[in-house]
C-alpha cells in the first residue's frame, strides 16, 4: 500500500471492485440508481487472519440462494477472488455484496452487466484479479463505485431480455474503523426499519442509516422490538446477555439475520461447559444483567449504558476475557 492510498484509505473513503469474466475490476463513477442490494457480507481482517470465515461464506452462499442467484460456481469463483483480493497488512472490513439491476439493464460492454449464463472464470484467474484488486484496493478505500457482474446461469430474473433483471457481485474494500470494547443502546421507538429481517442486505442501508443518527445523541446501535416488546436484534448487532453464569440470547423463532459473531460466542461457550439458553426478553426484564453487543467488526462490546432502558451491570473482565477466547479463533485467509 502506497503512503497517498493509505492516506486516503484511512480518510473513511472505500474502493467498489467489479466481478467480470472471472476477474476483479475496480470501479469508477457513481452508483446505479437501479442497483438492489439483495445479499451483503462482511468480517473484519487484521494482518490477513479472520474469524469464522467459513461461516460467513456459508451465509452468503444461502442467502444469495434464496434471492433467487443460483449460479453457486459463480459464487465460489468471486469469493476467491474477493479473499485474494484483501492484503494481508493492516486492519480490514471488506464487504461482498450480490446486487440485482432492473429494468432490463442493457449490459453494454464496460458497465458491469451480464446476461443469464455468464462463465464465472477459475478461482485461479478470481485470484489473480484479487491480487491486483489487493494493490488498488489496498489504496482502496479513496471513493468511487461500481459493481461486479454476474449472471446467474439460469436463476430468477437471469434472463436478457428487455425488462429482466440482472445481477452484479462486488467487493467493497474499506480499512476498518477503530474497534471499541463497549457500547451504548437505546430502544428503537418507530416503525420496524426491516424489509426482509432474515437477509443481511436489502435493509442494510436502511439500519446503518438509523444507527448513523443515533450516533449524534452518543448512541452506538439501536434495539429492535418485536411486536409484544420483546428484543430481537440490533441494527447492526446482535445481543446476548448473561443471567449468572448462563448465557442467553433471543429466541429462534424471532426472525433476525443469522449473526455469525452471536452463534461463534454460542459454540465456544458451549465448547467451554458454560450453559447457553434462550429467552423470550423485554428490555425490562434484563435490568441488572451483563448484556453484549456483538458483530463481526467489533466482536464482543459490553453494554455500559441503555438510554430508556435498564440499568445494566458488568462481570469485571469477562467480557474481555471473552473477546480474547474469541479473537483467538481467527484464521489465515490463506488457509
Amino acid at each position: 500500500m502506497t503512503t497517498s492510498a493509505a492516506a486516503a484509505a484511512g480518510s473513511g473513503g472505500s474502493r467498489r471492485f467489479v466481478f467480470r469474466d472471472g476477474s476483479l475490476v475496480a470501479a469508477a463513477g457513481l452508483m446505479d440508481a437501479r442497483r438492489h442490494l439483495e445479499v451483503a457480507d462482511s468480517w473484519l481482517v487484521d494482518s490477513g487472519r479472520a474469524r469464522a470465515i467459513d461461516l460467513h461464506r456459508a451465509r452468503f452462499f444461502a442467502s444469495a440462494a434464496v434471492a433467487g442467484f443460483g449460479n453457486e460456481t459463480l459464487l465460489a469463483a468471486f469469493w476467491e477472488a474477493a479473499l485474494g483480493a484483501i492484503p494481508p497488512v493492516h486492519r480490514w472490513f471488506p464487504r461482498v455484496e450480490l446486487s440485482r439491476v432492473g429494468d432490463g439493464a442493457a449490459g453494454g460492454a464496460g458497465d458491469g452487466l451480464a446476461g443469464g449464463g455468464a462463465a464465472g472464470g477459475g478461482a485461479a484467474g478470481g485470484g489473480a484479479a484479487g491480487g491486483g484488486a489487493a494493490s488498488a484496493g489496498g489504496g482502496g478505500a479513496a471513493g468511487g463505485e461500481g459493481a461486479a457482474s454476474a449472471g446467474a446461469g439460469g436463476a430468477a430474473g437471469s434472463g436478457s431480455g428487455s425488462g429482466a433483471a440482472r445481477w452484479r457481485l462486488s467487493l467493497l474494500m474499506r480499512l476498518a474503523p477503530p474497534l471499541a470494547a463497549s457500547a451504548v443502546l437505546r430502544t428503537h421507538d418507530g416503525p420496524e426499519p426491516r424489509s426482509i429481517p432474515s437477509r443481511k442486505g436489502p435493509d442494510l442501508d436502511a439500519l446503518t442509516a438509523l444507527r448513523d443518527a443515533a450516533r449524534a445523541d452518543g448512541i452506538d446501535d439501536l434495539v429492535l422490538l418485536g411486536p409484544d416488546g420483546e428484543i430481537i436484534d440490533g441494527t447492526t448487532t446482535a445481543l446476548l446477555w448473561w443471567r449468572g453464569d448462563t448465557l442467553y440470547a433471543p429466541p429462534a423463532d424471532l426472525v433476525r439475520v443469522d449473526s455469525v459473531t452471536a452463534k461463534s460466542v454460542r459454540v465456544l461457550a458451549a465448547a467451554l461447559g458454560v450453559t447457553v439458553s434462550e429467552e423470550r426478553a423485554t428490555p425490562a426484564d434484563l435490568a441488572g444483567t451483563e448484556v453484549w453487543a456483538v458483530n463481526a467488526l467489533h466482536g464482543i462490546r459490553v453494554v455500559t449504558a441503555w438510554h430508556g432502558g435498564p440499568s445494566v451491570a458488568a462481570s469485571p473482565g469477562r467480557a474481555a476475557l471473552w473477546q480474547r477466547r474469541l479473537g483467538a479463533l481467527a484464521r489465515p485467509l490463506a488457509d
